[in-house]
């Protein structure tokens, strides 16, 4: 499925000015990381290592299976544009769907992201399966 097919929604602020629209419910847009998340993590220094890791199994079937639902699906990565040719092959080869890939993610963890949309952040701890609701503490901005 071509991501651009999904219909988006014109959205309004609170002065009734338009702002970014927003995908129809129920669609998610998923970030996946590749290295350590869906196969073996291997660092930017050894590329060659890239071609033979093999995927998680699970990751591969929930990852399609969200594909197969209508979400978006794009690989959010910390290799480098110089890798995204072998990366690409890799995720083609072991039959990743997916929609696109953002390379050059700032290497070191410790991510905290900040944006004007809602966004959900689930860390990985050795297996994909579907997600479920769970409530958590959150740092938020002053009010």
């Amino acid at each position: 499925m071509d991501a651009s097919k999904h219909e988006l929604k014109v959205t309004y602020n609170e002065k009734g000015e338009t702002i970014s629209p927003m995908l129809e419910n129920g669609i998610k847009n998923y970030l996946i990381d590749i290295d350590g998340t869906i196969c073996d993590d291997i660092p930017n220094e050894e590329p060659e290592r890239m071609e033979t890791c093999l995927p998680y199994p699970d990751a591969l079937k929930i990852i399609n299976k969200w594909y197969d639902e209508g979400h978006i699906i794009y690989f959010f990565t910390s290799r480098t544009e110089e890798h995204r040719e072998i990366t690409e092959r890799w995720l083609n080869k072991h039959k990743f769907k997916y929609h696109g890939m953002l390379m050059g993610k700032p290497r070191g963890g410790n991510y905290h992201w900040i944006d004007n949309h809602i966004v959900k952040a689930t860390r990985f701890k050795g297996k994909f399966t579907d997600l479920v609701v769970k409530t958590h503490e959150i740092e938020v901005f002053k009010s």
